[in-house]
């Protein structure tokens, strides 16, 4: 099982109180920008840190919001590129329907996977309903724009006799020829996250990697089996690599259960605030579509979703707001404790939805400070890693 060290890269100071929205809005007078370069920096020597402990290297970016600084996933990708020397490189947030110029996106991507000498692996997504405002797209269709902008970045890619034109329904380049091409032919990797039913086909024929965010017990072993039915349907042999799942969770970890306890406190400030945002951002029109927005009614009373827990054997412990860290755990949303515990939790839930070969860990969110971070990092891989690797080599032994 591979590890992805994972932060938002956050800027807890402007979540203060009396801000009811931390997206798309809150002015920027809200951010120093001396403080901004302190974080910047810290978040980095944790990345480096995680690259000399073992970990990959997880990133994202977010726009308009002190939830996540990171406006470009490709400028913190270009810096690790540099700076890290064994991770594989993670930027599972680039919102490609919302880009207006996927072709720069393919130069971008093609020069980090040659800097790193061939560690990248390409995150392709949807986008969150807040980004659209901020990137000025319409939502309506955003998933034919993603589709002919990820048809365009991998022939980009894997095109080397000379220039080709293209002239799609979204993007039209009378010449398109990058310079420098990728490392990895045809071209690295490419992930995205999944979070319904819709996308798995799409992901399963491609046999990219499929990641689930958060989502607990049930909803992730439906996926990761629905990705199992579409793998077979298309004709692939053979059993799915567990490679080809993750799922993120947030992980709190400490020598000690208070020490940990008191860790995922901190580290779920991510949940209390990803969501603060008005009603308006939330569901923009045609984001979703009419069935969904139907369901999302019916189920939450309003037309977006609300992230609540779930055990394991269905009972609903209610929205994550007001969830102890106990629940949490019981939901499968973190994993928390002494490294026996924490190794117990992520075996027990891996087992229970079928299986996956990486953990997306954000061991660092909400107000977790970098010393907090730096430790659970050095204690995770020298107590844990080691022993998901063994079980997850054993896994896919008896899997063959």
């Amino acid at each position: 099982m591979r590890v992805w060290h994972f932060s938002e890269e956050p800027y807890p100071a402007a979540w203060t109180p009396e801000a009811k929205n931390l997206r798309v809005s809150l002015p920027n007078q809200n951010i120093d920008p001396v403080l901004a370069a302190d974080l910047y920096h810290r978040y980095l020597d944790e990345w480096l840190l995680a690259d000399e402990l073992g970990f990959d290297i997880f990133a994202n970016e977010h726009h308009s919001t002190p939830t996540c600084m990171t406006a470009s996933v490709n400028l913190i990708l270009a810096i690790l590129a540099r700076q890290t020397k064994k991770a594989r490189l993670l930027g599972l947030g680039l919102p490609i329907g919302l880009r207006p110029d996927p072709l720069r996106v393919a130069e971008e991507l093609a020069m980090i996977d040659v800097i790193s000498r061939g560690r990248l692996e390409m995150g392709f997504i949807k986008g969150v309903p807040y980004e659209f405002s901020a990137a000025n797209r319409s939502p309506v269709r955003v998933m034919d724009r993603f589709w002919e902008a990820h048809d365009l970045i991998v022939k980009a890619m894997g095109t080397h006799d000379g220039p080709f034109s293209w002239e799609g329904e979204h993007f039209h380049y009378r010449s398109v020829n990058i310079w420098p091409r990728p490392w990895q032919q045809p071209h690295p990797p490419v992930w995205s996250s999944v979070g319904s039913m819709h996308n798995v086909r799409n992901m399963a024929i491609r046999g990219y990697t499929m990641a689930t965010f958060i989502n607990g017990w049930q909803k992730s072993k439906d996926l990761f089996a629905e990705y199992r039915k579409e793998w077979a349907a298309a004709g692939r042999p053979g059993p799915v690599p567990l490679e080809r799942f993750a799922y993120l969770a947030m992980v709190a970890i400490g020598n000690t259960e208070a020490e940990a306890d008191r860790r995922a406190t901190q580290v779920r400030g991510y949940l209390e605030t990803n969501a603060t945002a008005f009603e308006q951002h939330k569901n923009p029109p045609g984001f979703w579509s009419p069935t969904d927005s139907a369901r999302l009614i019916k189920t939450f009373g309003q037309p977006h979703p609300t992230m609540t827990v779930t055990t394991r054997d269905g009972h609903k412990l209610g929205p994550v707001a007001k969830a102890s860290n106990a629940d949490m755990v019981a939901g499968g949303l973190l994993f928390c404790g002494t490294p026996d515990q924490v190794y117990q939790q992520i075996v027990t839930f891996a087992d229970a939805v079928g299986g996956f070969g990486n953990l997306l860990m954000m061991g660092q969110g909400g107000r977790l400070s970098h010393e907090d971070t730096a430790d659970s990092l050095k204690l995770f891989a020298r107590e844990v890693m080691p022993r998901l690797q063994a079980w997850s080599a054993e896994r896919e032994r008896q899997a063959a």
